[in-house]
């Protein structure tokens, strides 16, 4: 399975860990289909470190704090698997402290200063097709839209 994430700045091609973190996918695969990415900003722009997005609090007219929200719920961290190594475009899952995830994300510009997230954060994809356009986001980019193939 596989997720267009796309942006103004291009289109970004995820291919899911779905037998390494499966139900971070499969909770991923649903916000996704149901709509709740489009509109969303990447809120947290590290260089040389991360893209983040998946904040409701993104959203235009929303209230609250920015970086702050989630879906209504949390799922726990997947982090015993394999492909836990956060290198260059690895989509991974945003929390507050363990096991309390549910709809920010985040893809890593490299390896150079995140192998300190390995085994905290739950790796749950890759962009395996123009990972260039995770160079190209800036903070307040909004998520047009994220598109699920099965």
């Amino acid at each position: 399975m596989k997720a267009i994430i796309s942006t103004a700045k291009g289109d970004m091609t995820v291919t899911f860990y779905e037998n390494d973190a499966p139900n971070t996918v499969a909770n991923f695969v649903k916000l996704a289909r149901a709509g709740f990415y489009d509109g969303l900003t990447f809120h947290r722009v590290i260089p040389d470190f991360v893209i983040q997005g998946g904040c409701p609090n993104s959203r235009e007219g929303a209230t609250g704090m920015i970086g702050a929200g989630n879906p209504g719920y949390k799922i726990d961290c997947e982090t015993g698997g394999g492909n836990q190594h956060h290198d260059r475009g690895v989509l991974s899952m945003a929390h507050a402290g363990r096991n309390t995830g549910g709809s920010q994300f985040f893809i890593c510009h490299s390896r150079n200063n995140t192998a300190h997230l390995d085994g905290v954060h739950t790796c749950f994809g890759k962009v395996t097709g123009h990972v260039e356009v995770v160079d190209a986001i800036q903070a307040g980019d909004r998520i047009l839209k994220i598109t699920i193939e099965d």
